[in-house]
């Protein structure tokens, strides 16, 4: 439940995503049971219905070796009462530690490479898993799910153990401005209606609630008729729904009647407001109007105006604030909900920024759209973004299949592809029929309060049920799949055409049939050498940044129109010698994509506006930063281990120093910097999906094939570094959460004969949510929300790091550290198990196989391959000398560079304030 200053495009992510044994324990029948029917399907999706209310979604397609399964339980936030806030998400933290019969799920998880979460918002949870090909697999998750639907333990001693994680995720959201900014807006806007409420809940109601309550609550909403199954991506959906009726469908309906809500928010009857101060750098307002639930025909129109307001870089909002130089960011809050929801939108202001002003223009551009009423073309562009957004979801089932559960939990799984059909027929007039409707002042929640005598009501209609809704409705052809793939490194390798052109650049091209003719194309530049690059690094870090806000014969706005119409997405960024393209397209769409890439690549116009926006926005995320915990810690640990002289391209600049670097940056420093070093010249070029193989090698060659810069590219070697161990404790105040870093050099590269035991090592003390560390410190004692360890090693250098890091309250910190140190000497002194070792040998090895099955992963490990000169034949060597690891050969290699006492350790919390406090540690 995180929301990040500097990256506010994932605040509707973070919103939306927070949003005993029993005696009458479902055993799993010993016959086999009838499979149920199908009762709905549309476009290559179909429902099924147990004859215990659960209802069944399967969404088939073997074009990419990778299987997904949500299981979401219809209760959120919004079905709490009065003293259960947080109920919900306490549960979806408890499921996760057992039945009888399944006494350790994240270690069944991890041992057969599953990703999987939970997540609770105001309508639903939901329980993910994803994972390569594998029918066992799957069968082990689909009776684990059905198990822990009704055997969950649900006890006290779970219940002890997790609160402080449960309060450390609480503090998570306390440290975000603006968390606690859409936190207050919820409470303000509704009086009575329980989306008043995040589901992360009260601290008095998580920190008290009964263990009765919490079982009894469980029982009530944890059943087959109040669940939805959701399994998409390759699998038989035979043999699943066979394995389904045998999991599920031995669960009994329950006999109890699911309770019904029933609270309707009145309409609300004049401007709200709410202010909340906090220590900070970064202003921002937020501006909220309540509109229908998401299945009501105005949703679609509403998502068509969200779009004109907050798209960056043709929305209303980005040309009158950003663009101005008064707001620094504009964007969306995503509250499409089961019941009447709220529209809302923040805006990030620089520091210093008249408020009054911000928001008087704010709810002029929003609440006089008559003066300029939207046009056919401005909503044809936006309606044309969201319909591509969903076309390019819709080529990975894996995706769709995550999709569907938002829409399960406000009705039913059509109700996406109906959205999708309505926003196909907004027009112009619907969208300032809706602004005009709800955009209204009574409406609004914003951080003021005005007084009138004429108060206005805008009545909220009621949307119909998606039963009558979806009667009739059929759906469409369903998207061609593509072919079943086989990721192992000797397919890749086999299937992979390697190009040389003419200025050293290379080309890795991956040919298969995929899922809507979906294409990946990652392009890596590589950049100037140590000399050339002295001095320069800010430049290295804004250019890529500019490419896409500007080019020869489009602008920002006319490149992501071009984007849109392309139904493509492509994206820059890079590091000091390094910068990079991302993109995605279809068959069809690649060759116009390429042309795109080259002209953003090749011949930038650096506009004098975008980049004042950059400068302003970059300032802004780093004074930002300034007093968040996690930077703070970050920017000490790196600066202790810097080796590199004053100038040099890879040294750590302070807060200080990084924003005195950007504001004496000039325009011509970035044009200079991309005529110097951006060139296609030893570039590393891949190009993964549904192509014409000659067609896309003959293009790449005649685009980028003759393109050298005057300086050429030369690898800065990092060499091994090592200093003293030291300790430093950094104060930020007001900061509810604390972080903890620390790090270890070590002389082991990634050819090193240690490396594959010192990976394996890291894996068993905290690589993962089974480990170590994160058995002892979040499971046991809930010392921590996240806590964990990581090991990284040059492919080129003899020169890597142990890092570990952990979250916490900061009165907690002491029990943390202490808690880390002493697992690390316990693992160093007892050694390894043969089981434990086989855990994370099979863990890793299914982990790595699934990211070979997505192609948005494999794309990167080709790209590098090429740089590296390596084939996967060098991915399937190291899998083996993972497999040849012994306890003994991974407890050798920990001991020899694994050393406690050169731990150098990187705290920042408000540490003051906590001074005296009880730690909030449970005692075993």
């Amino acid at each position: 439940m995180m929301i990040r200053n500097a990256a506010p495009w994932r605040v509707a992510a973070a919103v939306g995503s927070l949003m005993l044994a029993l005696v009458l324990a479902a055993p799993v029948a010993a016959r086999q049971q009838a499979q149920p029917e199908a009762v709905h399907s549309a476009e290559g999706i179909t429902e099924y219905v147990l004859d215990n209310g659960m209802r069944v979604v399967l969404f088939p397609d073997s074009s990419k070796p990778v299987t997904t399964v949500n299981v979401t339980y219809l209760v959120g936030s919004r079905h709490e009462n009065y003293g259960e806030t947080g109920m919900a998400h306490l549960l979806e933290h408890l499921v996760f530690k057992g039945t009888p019969t399944h006494g350790d799920i994240p270690g069944g998880m991890r041992q057969r490479g599953i990703r999987y979460n939970g997540t609770t918002s105001l309508d639903r949870t939901n329980y993910f898993a994803s994972f390569a090909t594998s029918p066992d697999t799957l069968e082990w998750l689909l009776h684990m799910e059905a198990d822990r639907m009704v055997n969950s333990h649900i006890s006290r001693e779970d219940l002890d153990s997790e609160m402080t994680v449960v309060r450390n995720e609480m503090e998570l959201g306390e440290n975000e401005p603006v968390m606690a900014l859409v936190q207050r807006i919820l409470g303000s806007a509704y009086t009575w209606h329980n989306y008043s409420n995040l589901p992360i809940g009260a601290r008095s109601d998580v920190e008290n609630v009964p263990i009765e309550r919490l079982q009894a609550f469980y029982r009530t909403w944890y059943q087959p008729d109040n669940a939805v199954l959701v399994v998409a991506g390759d699998f038989d959906p035979v043999a699943t729904l066979q394995i389904v009726a045998d999991s599920f469908g031995a669960i009994p309906r329950p006999e109890r009647t699911l309770p019904v809500s029933y609270t309707v928010e009145p309409p609300q009857d004049g401007e709200r407001s709410v202010t909340v101060r906090r220590v900070g750098k970064t202003p921002y307002l937020g501006i909220a109007y309540h509109v229908p639930a998401s299945r009501h025909p105005d949703s679609s129109a509403l998502a068509v105006l969200q779009q004109l307001l907050v798209h960056t870089p043709t929305g209303r909002l980005h040309r009158a604030l950003v663009e101005q130089g008064k707001a620094t960011g504009a964007f969306p809050v995503d509250l499409s909900l089961d019941q009447p929801g709220l529209m809302m939108l923040i805006v990030e202001a620089p520091e210093g920024s008249d408020l009054d002003a911000l928001e008087a223009q704010l709810v002029s551009l929003l609440e006089d759209t008559a003066a300029e009423p939207f046009t056919e073309d401005e909503v044809a562009e936006a309606r044309q973004r969201l319909l591509t957004g969903f076309e390019v979801a819709m080529r990975d089932p894996n995706a769709i299949g995550i999709a569907l559960t938002e829409a399960i939990s406000q009705g039913d799984w059509r109700l996406l592809l109906l959205g999708r059909d309505r926003v196909e027929q907004v027009t112009a007039d619907d969208v300032n029929r809706v602004a005009a409707a709800y955009l209204q002042h009574s409406n609004r929640t914003t951080g003021r309060f005005i007084p009138t005598d004429a108060p206005e009501r805008v009545e909220i209609p009621a949307a119909p049920d998606a039963a009558t809704l979806l009667e009739d409705y059929q759906g469409r052809e369903a998207m061609a799949a593509g072919e079943a793939f086989d990721p192992s490194p000797a397919n890749i390798d086999a299937r992979t055409a390697v190009s040389t052109f003419d200025n050293a650049a290379e080309l890795a091209l991956l040919a298969k049939s995929t899922r809507g003719e979906a294409v990946q194309v990652r392009i890596h530049l590589y950049l100037g050498d140590e000399d050339s690059l002295g001095g320069r690094a800010t430049e290295s870090q804004l250019v890529p940044a500019m490419l896409t806000r500007g080019t020869e014969g489009l602008d920002r706005a006319a490149i992501s129109r071009r984007l849109t119409e392309l139904k493509s997405t492509l994206s820059t960024g890079g590091s000091t010698n390094v910068a990079s393209l991302v993109a995605t397209t279809d068959r069809e769409n690649l060759p116009a994509l390429l042309e795109l890439a080259a002209t953003i690549l090749r011949r930038p116009t650096f506009p004098e506006s975008e980049f004042e926006q950059l400068r302003t926005q970059m300032l802004t995320g780093i004074r930002s930063a300034m007093t968040e915990p996690q930077a703070v810690a970050a920017s000490a640990m790196n600066r202790y281990f810097d080796q590199w002289p004053e100038g040099h391209p890879y040294r750590s600049l302070s807060f200080e120093e990084q924003i005195e670097a950007i504001q004496a940056l000039e325009l011509e420093d970035l044009r200079a910097f991309h005529r110097d070093f951006y060139s296609t010249a030893n570039a590393a070029i891949a190009i993964v999906g549904d192509v014409d193989a000659g067609a896309v090698q003959a293009q790449v060659d005649e685009l980028f094939g003759d393109w050298s810069a005057p300086v050429a590219f030369t690898r800065i070697a990092s060499p091994h570094f090592t200093r003293p161990a030291v300790r430093e404790q950094l104060e930020t105040p007001d900061k509810a959460n604390a972080m903890l870093l620390a790090a270890l050099p070590a002389p082991v590269g990634q050819q090193h004969e240690d490396y594959p035991a010192l990976v394996l090592g890291n894996q068993i003390l905290g690589g993962g949510t089974k480990s170590r560390l994160y058995d002892r410190v979040r499971q046991r004692e809930g010392l921590s929300y996240g806590v964990g360890s990581g090991f990284s090693a040059s492919a080129l250098d003899e020169s890597g790091t142990f890092t570990i890091f952990a979250i916490a309250a900061p009165e907690n910190m002491t029990a943390v550290e202490a808690a880390i140190a002493e697992e690390i000497a316990l693992l160093l002194e007892e050694g390894i198990g043969e089981d434990e070792l086989r855990e994370a040998v099979d863990g890793m090895l299914e982990s790595r196989r699934t990211s070979r099955a997505n192609d948005s992963e494999l794309i990167g490990q080709l790209a590098n391959n090429l740089y590296l000169d390596k084939t996967m034949a060098d991915a399937a060597k190291f899998e083996d000398d993972l497999r040849a690891q012994t306890p003994e050969s991974v407890l050798a290699a920990l001991r020899r560079h694994l050393r406690p006492a050169d731990i150098s350790w990187f705290l920042a919390g408000d540490f003051a304030a906590a001074e005296g406090k009880e730690p909030t540690r449970v005692e075993e």
